[in-house]
């Protein structure tokens, strides 16, 4: 899953950042609402964590433009402001959730998890194929029972192939719902990050390169 957070408080958003890419995450931060549109126009994002009060262009505005454009972001709309009224006011504009400040990081990342699951067929609590056991709660993977300690990353590759349901993806899909923003689309840390799984996750191979299309687990 990837998710932009839209938040000028820079400390409130890196730790956010920092929490989500915890779990595996690729997280991009706009600190006002002109960048997160420059940057919702450039990646595909499943989830948008939006300040209601940014500067420069408000997250109203922020929110308008992208229902208005048909986008397929979900929207948490984060704001200090906890009334009732204020509340319907966020969600009339068209966010699909509502989030008053302060909050638990844990109820965020279960909001985030579920806005994602929209976005995309839901994933069953266990992704399965050739052996491999993916356990999203509790963020292990095991093959034929063997748990494998994988980095954040290398779960992240892991859980785009298994979702993929024996289709080839790309390593620029890779890159896109693994990697944020920062990483560079000509580097080769798909194919480092991918020897480092499938050494992890031994033999016999499961992982298979399709000549210039990219990676399946058959």
């Amino acid at each position: 899953m990837r998710v932009l957070i839209a938040e000028d408080e820079r400390m409130l958003a890196d730790s956010i950042a920092e929490g989500l890419r915890a779990e595996a995450l690729a997280v991009d931060i706009a600190y006002d609402g002109e960048a997160a549109l420059e940057r919702l126009g450039v990646h595909d994002y499943d989830v948008l964590v939006l300040d209601r009060d940014l500067p420069g262009r408000h997250g109203d505005d922020v929110c308008r433009t992208l229902v208005a454009g048909g986008a397929l972001v979900r929207i948490i709309m984060l704001t200090a402001a906890a009334d009732v009224g204020s509340r319907v006011d966020g969600l009339s504009l068209g966010a699909d959730d509502y989030l008053p400040k302060p909050f638990a990081f844990e109820e965020l990342l279960a909001r985030v998890h579920a806005l994602g699951r929209r976005t995309r067929p839901a994933d069953p609590p266990m992704l399965e194929r050739a052996g491999i056991r993916l356990d999203w709660a509790h963020r292990q993977v095991f093959r034929d029972g063997r748990y494998l300690p994988l980095a954040r990353k290398e779960f992240g590759v892991l859980a785009e192939l298994l979702r993929a349901r024996g289709a080839v993806v790309s390593a620029e899909t890779l890159l896109e719902k693994v990697w944020d923003e920062h990483i560079d689309p000509f580097t080769n840390t798909v194919r480092t990050t991918m020897t480092k799984l499938r050494r992890k996750i031994g033999q016999p191979p499961v992982i298979e390169t399709v000549t210039g299309a990219g990676y399946r687990i058959p």
